[in-house]
C-alpha cells in the first residue's frame, strides 16, 4: 500500500473506527470533519478521511473535497509517526519546527481542547496499524 492512497485510506478509515478511544472520545463531542492528508511539495493531500459524529464514513483518494482539515508532513516524518507515535510535546515540537503543517485547520484552538487533542494526538498512532 501506498501512503495515504485509496487502500490505504479505507484501512485507516476501519482502523479509526475501531479504536473507541478515539472514535467515541470524538463522538462525544460531535466532530465532524473531512481531513486530508499529504506530502508539504505537492499540491494536493493524497487521501481523505471523512468523520461525522466521531465515526469515519469514508476514506478515499482527494478528488476535490472541500476539507476542514489539511495536514502535510514528509513521508519520512509520517512514517516515524506511525511507527512511534506522537505525543503532545512531539505534536508541539513537529509543528513548531514545520516537520507538520497544516494547511487547512486551526492548530491553535484543536490543542486547547482537551477532548480533541487527545484523540487527534492519538490518530497518528493508528496509521501504525494500517497493514
Amino acid at each position: 500500500m501506498i501512503l495515504f492512497d485509496g487502500d490505504w485510506m479505507a484501512k485507516y478509515m476501519e482502523v479509526w473506527n475501531n479504536a473507541t478511544e478515539v472514535s467515541d472520545a470524538l463522538a462525544e463531542i460531535n466532530f465532524t470533519s473531512t481531513i486530508g492528508c499529504g506530502m508539504p511539495d505537492e499540491d494536493n493531500p493524497r487521501g481523505i478521511l471523512v468523520v461525522e459524529n466521531g465515526k469515519a464514513i469514508s476514506g478515499a483518494p482527494y478528488e476535490g473535497q472541500e476539507m476542514n482539515w489539511d495536514l502535510r508532513a514528509a513521508e519520512k516524518h509520517w512514517l516515524k509517526w506511525q511507527d512511534k507515535g506522537i505525543g503532545m510535546a512531539g505534536l508541539g515540537m513537529a509543528v513548531t519546527t514545520g516537520k507538520l503543517k497544516f494547511r487547512v485547520g486551526d492548530y491553535g484552538a484543536m490543542i486547547k481542547n482537551p477532548k480533541m487533542a487527545g484523540p487527534f494526538v492519538k490518530s497518528f498512532g493508528l496509521m501504525g496499524q494500517v497493514k
